[in-house]
């Protein structure tokens, strides 16, 4: 494993303005890489797909690099790659889709650990389908989600579990594959939320159990176009409303309108410097991703112990979740300050992190903590070093002097 974290951040322009970005969670910086390929992406002179002329040939190739690079970046297959402006577009279009097939009698399973994403959707397709919503609830003293509990909310009539690979603001990783199996045992589809998860370790949809995996490329170093990834197969049989004179083919036919192609041109590209975080991997881009992504989450993992100890270790602050398995993701409150308070504080200070929800609606409810504000969220990504954590750990305890 060769991670150069010093290399990494000169690769992002952004990080030159002198802030610690530790709002990570919420979005990446992009690399220099990322950008060029828009550029020249407009550089080159482009079309819209399906024509005659180079400028058009050119359009698809870059949708087929792309989905070819999400395919590497997930194990899934480019053929199965649905390509869309975000994950909460891209997770509508599915849940209407599906309950197109869904009555009374039927039920979907959420839970109270996911993003409102991977929750209102299903919920409101349900409604409408006369469907029978369950919850999986959280242990709101770790922040677990006990795989359990889904024996006894699975049943013969179950049609989706709807569940995240990562809590985007505990962190905690569930144990998505237990969950999945429960839920093929019982005929029901899965659709996991990959979009916390993606950035902070190796993925493998297959491993996961996932039917449906959902991602977005900004949250790993990319441009804002989501993603879902599916079986080709399993795509063929579903059908979403479209045009007339859309194309039909899958996977083009869950997507609308004219993509923005510059933007998946940088998604490839994106997944290509993902793939060389580890200077030392080799072999397809494929193995070289699993190796970087590998990499990248130990260095994350070491800079998060530092971060727990110096916030676990202040009188002033909670800290919440305990799960064993998390992403590189705090959450916490600073007694006698709100935490926008937080926030403001320590971006004085040049310091990036977030508060509120952060669209965990259900699990801010069930800590407690949704009315006053939540808490603050600081997410660590690959280029994030020491400094960033000692100048956060600096100013939230100044906070309390």
């Amino acid at each position: 494993m060769a991670f150069d974290v010093t290399k990494i951040r000169a690769d992002y322009p952004a990080l030159a303005d002198g802030y610690a970005y530790l709002d990570g969670a919420a979005g990446t910086q992009v690399p220099r890489a990322v950008i060029s390929a828009i550029e020249g992406t407009y550089r080159a002179g482009i079309g819209n797909a399906g024509g005659a002329f180079p400028a058009s040939h050119r359009a698809d190739e870059i949708i087929a690099r792309c989905r070819t690079a999400v395919a590497d970046l997930t194990g899934g297959y480019p053929d199965g790659v649905i390509l869309g402006p975000n994950m909460t577009t891209l997770t509508y279009r599915l849940a209407n889709t599906l309950a197109k097939d869904w009555g009374p009698g039927d039920d979907v399973i959420v839970s109270r650990l996911d993003h409102d994403a991977n929750i209102r959707p299903w919920v409101q397709a349900a409604d409408r389908a006369g469907a029978t919503v369950r919850w999986a609830e959280v242990d709101t003293e770790t922040g677990e989600l006990p795989a359990a509990q889904y024996d006894h909310l699975l049943c013969g009539r179950t049609r989706l579990v709807a569940v995240t690979a990562a809590s985007n603001v505990l962190g905690t990783r569930p144990d998505v594959a237990a969950i999945t199996a429960k839920a093929h045992a019982a005929g029901a589809l899965t659709y996991v939320d990959g979009v916390h998860a993606a950035p902070h370790g190796p993925v493998d949809v297959a491993a996961l159990g996932a039917d449906f995996f959902a991602t977005s490329a900004y949250k790993w170093s990319g441009p804002h176009v989501g993603a879902v990834v599916a079986d080709p197969g399993l795509l063929a049989g579903l059908h979403p409303d479209k045009l007339a004179s859309s194309p039909a083919a899958v996977p083009e036919r869950f997507e609308t309108g004219t993509p923005p192609y510059a933007d998946l041109a940088a998604v490839a590209a994106a997944v290509d410097y993902l793939a060389a975080l580890d200077s030392g991997a080799v072999g397809p881009r494929r193995e070289r991703v699993l190796a970087s992504m590998a990499a990248a989450e130990a260095h994350e993992q070491r800079l998060f112990h530092v971060l727990l100890d110096g916030l676990t270790s202040m009188s002033h602050v909670t800290c919440y979740g305990k799960a064993a398995n998390r992403t590189a993701t705090a959450y916490f409150t600073v007694a006698g300050h709100t935490p926008r308070e937080v926030a403001q504080h320590l971006a004085s200070a040049k310091v990036n992190v977030w508060n509120g929800h952060n669209y965990a609606w259900e699990l801010t409810a069930a800590l407690g903590i949704r009315d006053s504000g939540s808490a603050v969220r600081a997410g660590l990504v690959h280029y994030n070093d020491r400094s960033d954590l000692d100048r956060l750990l600096d100013g939230i305890a100044k906070l309390g002097r």
